[in-house]
């Protein structure tokens, strides 16, 4: 079987807390094939990287993300799975890109809660600041926002769409080929062979949305996705390199 690129979700959720350093760290210390985590913009126009805007969902904070500045959120402290308090504090998008491996992979998602001109906003400063090292190392942007997509398509920048649904993949492939936008990626538990066979002949690549289980993701790899997004991506290589060829 052909494991297909495992990429860590929120930097390694499982080691946690998302989108740490200390999760960071440990995600490097073992096989991985590309990062992925979320960006939040501040007032004064920072990327953050949370998960969540509404910051009391992963910090010690209250408010939205983008009214509050980053002298203030540096300050604070990220919560883990369970809400537990940890000594982490919030990394920026510029410092994950100086800590990184140049030969990982680092896909962006734009987090804008309910608002697409925030998502387009988000996704030009994405832009700004993966500009410099685009011809060293792969930078992707994902949103559900389309708005985002488009303005990252329209920056140069690879983009791909989160999706919920597997509704109109026509419409779907045409609204990309026009925007620009390369790829797809869907929730696991939508993905099925006439889909993913649809989006592949429209020329989109496809990604899937969290596998944690190795039987999901030996499922998902005979459909032919092209990356796998999960919490644990040294535990699943392990997993799936014992799993038989015939699976």
């Amino acid at each position: 079987m052909i494991i297909p690129p495992l990429y860590a979700h929120r930097l390694g959720r499982d080691p946690g807390p998302d989108s740490s350093r200390a999760a960071l760290t440990a995600t490097l210390s073992g096989p991985v094939d590309g990062l992925e985590t979320d960006a939040c913009l501040t007032a004064d126009g920072r990327l953050v990287l949370l998960h969540d805007p509404w910051l009391s969902a992963t910090t010690t904070m209250h408010g939205w993300a983008h009214q509050t500045m980053w002298n203030e959120l540096r300050r604070c402290r990220l919560r883990d799975r369970y809400g537990v308090v940890t000594d982490q504090a919030p990394m920026l998008l510029e410092q994950l890109l100086e800590l990184a491996p140049r030969e990982l992979p680092v896909q962006i998602e734009v987090k804008a809660h309910g608002d697409p001109e925030l998502a387009r906003t988000t996704a030009a400063e994405v832009c700004r600041v993966a500009a410099p090292q685009a011809d060293s190392r792969s930078v992707e942007l994902l949103s559900f926002h389309t708005r985002a997509c488009e303005e990252a398509a329209r920056r140069g920048l690879p983009t791909r769409l989160v999706i919920w649904a597997d509704y109109a993949p026509g419409a779907l492939v045409r609204w990309a080929t026009n925007a620009g936008v390369g790829g797809v990626c869907i929730e696991h538990f939508l993905l099925h062979p006439t889909l993913v066979g649809r989006l592949h002949a429209g020329g989109l690549s496809v990604n899937t949305g969290t596998i944690n289980d190795a039987t999901l993701a030996v499922w998902a790899a005979s459909l032919g996705v092209e990356a796998i997004t999960t919490d644990r991506p040294a535990a699943l290589r392990r997993e799936l390199v014992a799993v038989p060829l015939a699976a």
